[in-house]
């Protein structure tokens, strides 16, 4: 029934995503990753606005994504019914929950793919971007020994610009553990480099222009 609702939306929202957003896409390196994800991953982006979801949909058309989603969406009756039909794993960051990394982690053994916004909450104006990300992204792609495939939007919706968003290079967060430090540290400090990452894909991006 996901895949199905995912695809019914996809295919009538195509034309109007097409002239309303006009995506133009950037890689890394394409032949590393493009816009055609094989096998099971961790799509981890920037977070600008609640249409980042949007654009990553149809950025990513040929796969059904299942992003976690904030407990504030879902309070909104209508809304939180079409999330529950795309498939949206449910994130309560009022209590102390983490039944959604377990949720994520079935999903991707299952051979799917889920989306984070690790920051956990649009930043404020006069907040420095991208805010700190939670460190259950790092927790979720260890568990699941998945590759997390980093990606920047640059959030600008609405607008005379285009949409512009690059895609980076898949990333094993294994290869990133430090034998020297304990879990705790190990969690703290890839998920500061995945920022990192997240962050030079936005200087990428500015190269572009």
């Amino acid at each position: 029934m996901i895949n199905f609702f995912n695809w019914f939306v996809k295919i009538t929202g195509w034309l109007v995503q097409l002239i309303v957003f006009r995506t133009k896409v950037f890689y890394v390196d394409k032949a590393k990753q493009s816009r055609k994800i094989k096998g099971p991953a961790i799509i981890v982006s920037n977070h600008t606005s609640v249409w980042d979801y949007a654009i990553w949909l149809f950025v990513f058309f040929s796969r059904t994504l299942r992003f976690q989603m904030a407990e504030v969406l879902y309070k909104k009756k209508v809304l939180g019914l079409f999330l529950k039909m795309m498939g949206g794993i449910y994130v309560n960051r009022e209590t102390h929950d983490l039944s959604f990394i377990d949720k994520s982690n079935e999903i991707l053994r299952k051979g799917g793919v889920v989306g984070i916004f690790p920051e956990s909450r649009l930043p404020l104006p006069e907040e420095e971007r991208p805010l700190p990300f939670k460190e259950s992204v790092t927790q979720l792609a260890l568990l699941s020994e998945k590759v997390i495939i980093p990606v920047y939007t640059s959030g600008v919706y609405f607008k005379k610009s285009r949409v512009r968003v690059m895609i980076g290079n898949p990333i094993n967060v294994s290869d990133y553990i430090d034998e020297s430090l304990s879990e705790k540290e190990n969690i703290d400090r890839i998920t500061k480099l995945l920022r990192e990452k997240i962050i030079e894909l936005g200087q990428k991006l500015d190269e572009q222009r």
